[in-house]
């Protein structure tokens, strides 16, 4: 028995499940336990003590009863300890075999995650049983298969997303954030699918830490780390006040240095920042700024372009200093070469910027 995961065991009597069922609190109780606790007049959860409706519906656990049976041969072959003199150290020589077990092919997370990649029928079967949140405790962990799971919930639909975040997904991913390397990418990437939802843009947004997580993400990850992280801010950003927000952690720096890297992203980000007037400020204090903002017009890709031009523009109109740095780096005769671009939002947003730099 101790080789089984807790998520398999019913709450009331801490033994493995064999009827899991869920009530409407959405908590999985064996079949048995929970109607005894039913019968015995009860009308609360047992793990929440919410009230329940009269008669709750008992719903069958489809996906943990099929997990447990998948589980069961690996759970069987690991040896149990019989009772005696030095039982309590044998159980400690046992308990290599109980973490290898987890991490095994045969872990609940990994059965989640198949689940989830098999298509619309696995995530909303997973979503059903109420697994969503094991995969979220998971992730919030560190455990990379379960933010890989987490993510293919979230392309389910509006619907699912709003659900996600109410069920605890924007603490959990950004506690997934805060831990970096591949995880926190997959956090990342997930967050923004949440944030496709206008009505969770405000809610990620206002969150504590999100924000400061992927700025920090932004300053200390690898290239994917950084890339995904770009991603989600510019989601985010789409909301006024969400601008307002990462300019508030800082994210301007990070943004420019990844502009300069070569991120069309991050320029597409500092292009959203640039429509608030703190985004420009900050975006004029950064050092070097028009200077990567015009190398981005030389070599960038017609998105990048378009937005580098158009940041160029908002600076250049906050500042004469730098209106006269862009014209010593030539950004004047490089807006004569883009007036006449096959993309019109390069060629009017050439057109302005080149007239801002007359008047300069």
């Amino acid at each position: 028995m101790e080789a089984w995961p807790d998520d398999f065991r019913c709450p009331i009597t801490l033994e493995v499940m064999t009827d899991p069922v869920i009530l409407p609190s959405g908590h999985t109780f064996e079949r048995r336990s929970i109607q005894r606790w039913l019968d015995g007049g009860h009308l609360t959860c047992p793990v929440t003590n919410l009230p329940l409706p009269p008669s709750p519906p008992l719903i069958p656990n489809h996906a943990l009863r099929r997990l447990i049976s998948a589980v069961a041969p690996v759970a069987a072959a690991t040896p149990v300890p019989s009772e005696g003199g030095d039982a309590r150290g044998r159980r400690r020589e046992a308990a290599p075999a109980v973490v290898h077990q987890s991490s095994s092919p045969s872990s609940p997370v990994q059965a989640l995650l198949r689940l989830a990649k098999s298509g619309a029928a696995g995530r909303r079967e997973v979503l059903e049983s109420g697994n969503a949140v094991v995969l979220l405790r998971h992730a919030a962990a560190g455990d990379e298969a379960a933010a890989r799971a987490v993510l293919h919930l979230t392309l389910d639909g509006d619907d699912t997303r709003v659900g996600l975040v109410a069920d605890g997904a924007v603490d959990a991913l950004s506690a997934a954030v805060r831990r970096g390397g591949a995880v926190a990418a997959l956090a990342s990437t997930a967050l923004t699918s949440l944030a496709t939802v206008d009505v969770n843009k405000c809610t990620i947004g206002a969150h504590p830490s999100v924000i400061p997580e992927l700025v920090g993400l932004l300053r200390r990850g690898g290239q994917r780390e950084r890339r995904e992280a770009a991603t989600a801010l510019y989601e985010l950003c789409k909301l006024p006040e969400n601008r307002r927000r990462a300019v508030r952690e800082g994210v301007a720096p990070p943004l420019a240095d990844f502009a300069g890297d070569g991120s069309a992203r991050a320029v597409e980000v500092l292009g959203l920042l640039a429509k608030c007037r703190e985004g420009r400020q900050e975006l004029c204090k950064i050092p070097g700024m028009v200077e990567v903002l015009s190398g981005v017009v030389k070599s960038g890709n017609p998105r990048a372009i378009e937005q580098a031009v158009l940041v160029l523009n908002w600076i250049c109109s906050e500042s004469n200093e730098l209106a006269l740095e862009a014209i010593k780096l030539g950004v004047f005769q490089l807006c004569e070469n883009l007036v006449n671009d096959d993309n019109c939002k390069i060629a009017k947003n050439a057109v302005e910027l080149a007239r801002t730099l007359e008047t300069a």
